[in-house]
């Protein structure tokens, strides 16, 4: 028999990473009352915010709480959780290599190399310009742009972790790229090449994550979420009005 210790363990090490990577509540919840439903436990009750997550079963003593203290975007690993639930759920694992497996998970390093991830960043940055503009001439430094601005993002997150400051000093450093090229005749838009690099910055998957939250009922953690986002896309605007402003 499954100790229920054991299967609320679980849950919260899955609902945490999944939370911590992006996940919107209503899917991170669904998948702890699957496992739980799956150990065999149909009553599992649960609390969760983006800052913590609460789990007790009925009319028994076994009850925990889960502090969860970063958010970054990952979908992998929120796919990878999913696809471990499924495989408890057709008996392919047991309940304990499910938590090794998360465990495993929850300590690894992002999938993609940083290579990889620059590379997305510059083919964001230029094509996305394009497609709002139709500036054809700017797509070759809008890309080179949008990957250097990327670069200065994800290094100052790693030596500094201090949330809001990478994105304002990485369109900082978009802002002052984007305006020098236009002076030297490398651009020909202002404008365009900001708009196109900056978007590898924008906080879209919590933007839409906060809509959806609170479109599901999730009143604490939609707008906390939504507030997020906002002070994000705030940071980038500061960062180039502060370019436009000295330069």
């Amino acid at each position: 028999m499954i100790e229920t210790s054991q299967v609320i363990n679980t849950c919260l090490l899955a609902g945490r990473i999944m939370i911590e990577n992006g996940s919107e509540m209503s899917r991170a919840e669904d998948t702890m009352k699957r496992i739980a439903t799956n150990s065999g436990i149909s009553t599992l009750k649960i609390f969760a915010t983006i800052t913590g997550i609460i789990i007790s079963i009925p009319n028994s003593t076994n009850s925990q709480v889960e502090e969860i203290e970063r958010r970054a975007i990952d979908l992998e690993k929120v796919s990878a959780v999913n696809t471990y639930s499924r495989r408890y759920a057709e008996k392919e694992i047991t309940l304990e290599e499910f938590y090794q497996k998360l465990s495993t998970l929850d300590e690894a390093t992002p999938f993609f190399p940083f290579w990889l991830q620059v590379l997305g960043a510059a083919l964001v940055s230029g094509p996305l310009m394009t497609a709002f503009s139709g500036n054809m001439v700017d797509l070759g430094i809008t890309t080179l742009t949008g990957a250097f601005g990327f670069i200065i993002f994800y290094f100052i997150n790693r030596i500094l972790n201090i949330k809001y400051i990478s994105e304002f000093v990485a369109s900082i450093v978009i802002g002052i790229v984007a305006v020098l090229a236009v002076r030297w005749g490398v651009g020909h838009s202002v404008d365009d090449i900001i708009i196109g690099s900056v978007m590898p910055l924008v906080p879209g998957v919590p933007l839409t994550n906060a809509v959806r939250d609170i479109l599901n009922g999730h009143l604490v953690s939609g707008p906390a979420r939504g507030v997020e986002a906002l002070l994000s896309a705030c940071a980038i605007g500061f960062g180039i009005a502060f370019v436009f402003r000295f330069l």
